[in-house]
């Protein structure tokens, strides 16, 4: 346990909250401790009373460390972008010919090597916290040809990424990236033709091809030393918040947290893939079109999973690390590194001069850490849609 006293607002989404200072009266929460995922509990916390409050750092995230303490440090990366790019393609090759081997084996009926899975895993997890935008943008570019086992590998990093984002501890980090790499393992039991028909799949197909979700769970409740994660999302990555899904038509808060984060993860790499019935969506697409299907996803995780990758649609309220409020007005080349108009210090609680930013890395002011909900700050969205167009263009 590593604790650490802070103000009220130094508190940020991933921090994992011991107690509060005070009475127990004056905060707005039955639990002293517990780990922060969500921005309307922050804002929460941000209108209360309560001045100081005790962070455990070895259960969540800590204060960042100012941008000179960043220069100094000897672990930065010094590596070039062509050297990054390079280390992330021996992970995912790694990685790939991994999965390929797990699927091979699960098809003949062989048992799966969980040691070489949990290697895989541990490798994906150090490139997510060394090498993160390259080892992600490596694996958007896999091929038609190499989508079954890349998929799985790409679903392994973003799962774990996003794990990162919501301040889950290392080792539950890394059962999510296991849960990741295997969640497709069904699909061995699948007919090939079925799994890469060009056109829409019948009923008949479509029943067939949903069996994947349970016979995967039964091939990985026979390997019997992994994760009980993994085997959940595995069975359950198909499941909807409205109950429209499948194998079991759970909703809501019947569905875990792990099988929420799978089906964001999964439906995301998904369509941002070129695959033999359909060409890749952008990511922006992706994110907007998600975000749009209403009953299919865990909001809060899936503006979360926003966050974790960068993506943010047009008019999104976000918060940047120097407790400002902004809303975004471009998404720049690829969506990346998205451009935003900071309007609101959360610290003054008032309106500020405008202000056009590019977002930075996670270690900038400028680096957005949450979306917002403009309303918790008394804040309507026609003022949100006036600063929109008045942001755009970008000049």
């Amino acid at each position: 346990m590593t604790l650490r006293r802070i103000q009220c607002d130094q508190l940020q989404v991933g921090m994992y909250i011991h107690a509060f200072d005070g009475s127990w009266f004056d905060h707005p929460f039955w639990s002293r401790n517990f780990l922060l995922r969500r921005e309307s509990d922050l804002e929460t916390v941000l209108r209360s009373d309560i001045a100081t409050l005790l962070i455990d750092t070895s259960k969540g995230r800590d204060l960042p460390l100012p941008a000179q303490a960043f220069a100094q440090t000897p672990a930065e990366d010094t590596r070039t972008p062509d050297e990054k790019t390079a280390a992330a393609t021996q992970v995912v090759n790694r990685a790939r010919d991994v999965v390929r081997g797990v699927f091979d084996a699960a098809r003949l009926g062989k048992a799966i090597e969980s040691c070489a899975v949990s290697a895989v895993v541990e490798e994906v997890v150090t490139s997510i916290e060394s090498n993160r935008h390259a080892l992600l943008k490596v694996l958007r570019l896999k091929k038609k040809d190499e989508y079954t086992y890349l998929h799985s590998v790409a679903v392994c990093a973003l799962m774990v990424n996003l794990a990162r984002q919501l301040g889950i501890d290392e080792q539950a980090a890394a059962e999510l990236g296991t849960a990741g790499l295997l969640h497709d393992i069904g699909k061995v039991m699948v007919p090939a033709e079925v799994l890469n028909k060009p056109g829409k799949l019948t009923d008949e197909e479509y029943v067939l091809a949903k069996t994947h979700a349970l016979e995967g769970y039964r091939l990985l409740g026979e390997v019997g030393n992994l994760p009980a994660t993994a085997l959940d999302v595995c069975q359950h990555h198909h499941e909807k918040i409205d109950g429209t899904g499948y194998p079991h038509g759970l909703r809501a808060e019947q569905i875990s947290e792990a099988a929420r984060m799978g089906a964001i993860c999964d439906v995301y790499d998904a369509v941002t893939s070129n695959r033999p019935y359909k060409d890749a969506w952008s990511p922006l697409d992706a994110i907007t079109r998600m975000r749009q299907w209403s009953g299919h996803f865990d909001p809060q995780i899936l503006s979360a999973f926003m966050v974790s990758i960068g993506v943010f649609p047009l008019g999104t309220v976000v918060r940047l690390r120097d407790d400002r409020l902004g809303v975004v007005i471009e998404g720049g080349r690829n969506s990346t590194r998205p451009k935003v108009l900071a309007f609101y210090s959360t610290r003054q609680r008032e309106f500020t001069r405008n202000e056009l930013v590019v977002a930075g890395d996670e270690r900038s002011g400028n680096a957005i850490i949450a979306e917002v909900d403009p309303a918790a700050w008394g804040i309507t969205r026609e003022k949100i849609d006036r600063l929109v167009r008045l942001g755009v263009p970008w000049v």
